[in-house]
């Protein structure tokens, strides 16, 4: 089944600040509630059709998200948002949490306010953050599994740092002649149809960074939880106190310039993750403590191939270099699938339609502000 979800977005900008307001409203359970209304009904007459309308007033169906971003400075951001949805016993997106799995969560609230670095030639960046979560969160597509600690009720005060660096092996530099081409009749202009894919090279580049946390209330240094039901939310211990480190190294290849009708791009992507080294060292000395999930690497795969002018094929897959159950050596978390239409006006806006055949799931997005 697919997963479309009608919503609504407005954006305000000026120089130094932007405003997004997003809503969401629910059809599928408003249609649902408006059958079972007349389904009831031994006749159809006017007080009837008045009842079924009312259900265009449950607050239920209707969520909102607002989040603004301040620049501070050249080098700093200030970013507020905070989503909740029309009713607090039913949890609702605009924003829903994705873990590893690829398992989807609904917060009833979530109030979040963070400060972080704009991408600098020094390669250091930080982000500070605090966070705040109400209500237990619920499974959106699966009927169990356990909740990340991280999205259960508390406050919680963040803060990550990471320098990253790259070093190209080859590079071909855009050049005067590549953007203007001469012929008989004259010449015109010939920008690529992407910024961020005009340059052929080969590259590689590592990050490295650190993290900690520090969770605040009644519920920090354990999570587990019921919800309504008196159902286990999840028997995860969350410690007030935690601090770890992360990796990543990153290879990229690109040939063409994306300028041409045919044959102008061929891109490859791999990245190798490494999220918890704590979790990581433990494994290596076979600790029983250790976090299966975390202390794994992940290959993140991306492949980029031109159609036929603007129009892009585009494959993301995640590997876990782990053993599954019953099955052994790496496999595979999740497949994206993509086709792409490049708008050349927007520099690096594009039409992207994907769709993910292990979550089922598929989204037609129009993105403006991919830079």
């Amino acid at each position: 089944m697919l997963c479309f979800m009608p919503q609504k977005t407005l954006f305000i900008f000026c120089t130094y600040r932007w405003l997004g307001l997003i809503g969401q409203f629910r059809p599928k359970k408003l249609i649902s509630a408006i059958k079972t209304e007349l389904q009831s009904a031994d006749e159809l007459e006017l007080p009837v059709f008045r009842d079924a309308a009312k259900h265009f007033l449950d607050k239920s169906l209707y969520s909102v998200a607002l989040a603004t971003q301040l620049s501070l400075s050249p080098s700093t951001s200030l970013l507020w948002s905070t989503e909740r949805q029309g009713e607090k016993k039913d949890a609702a997106w605009p924003e829903l949490f994705m873990d590893r799995k690829g398992k989807y969560w609904e917060v009833p609230e979530s109030i979040s306010l963070d400060m972080s670095s704009l991408p600098s030639d020094s390669g250091l960046q930080y982000h500070f953050g605090i966070h705040k979560n109400s209500g237990h969160p619920q499974a959106f597509n699966a009927l169990d599994g356990e909740a990340p600690s991280a999205l259960m009720p508390g406050l919680c005060a963040k803060a990550a740092f990471s320098y990253q660096k790259s070093k190209d092996i080859w590079r071909r530099k855009e050049t005067k002649e590549d953007l203007i081409i001469k012929t008989d009749k004259g010449s015109y202009w010939r920008p690529s149809y992407d910024v961020r894919l005009r340059e052929p090279h080969a590259a590689i580049s590592g990050i490295i960074g650190g993290t900690c946390a520090a969770w605040f209330g009644k519920g920090s240094k354990n999570v587990e939880s019921q919800s309504e039901d008196n159902i286990p939310t999840t028997n995860n211990k969350r410690s007030p106190l935690s601090a770890d480190f992360f990796g990543s190294a990153c290879y990229t290849f690109q040939h063409g310039q994306f300028r041409k009708l045919y044959g102008d791009l061929t891109r490859v992507d791999a990245r190798l993750d490494l999220s918890s080294l704590s979790s990581f060292a433990k494994r290596i000395f076979k600790s029983s403590s250790a976090n299966k999930s975390l202390s794994s690497p992940r290959l993140n795969l991306i492949f980029q191939q031109q159609v036929a002018g603007p129009i892009v094929f585009r494959v993301d897959s995640k590997l876990l270099l782990d053993s599954k159950a019953g099955k052994l050596g790496p496999h595979i978390e999740d497949v994206i699938y993509s086709l792409s239409y490049s708008l050349r006006l927007l520099r690096s806006g594009k039409v992207v339609a994907w769709y993910s055949p292990k979550r089922k799931e598929g989204m037609i997005e129009l993105r403006l502000f991919e830079f």
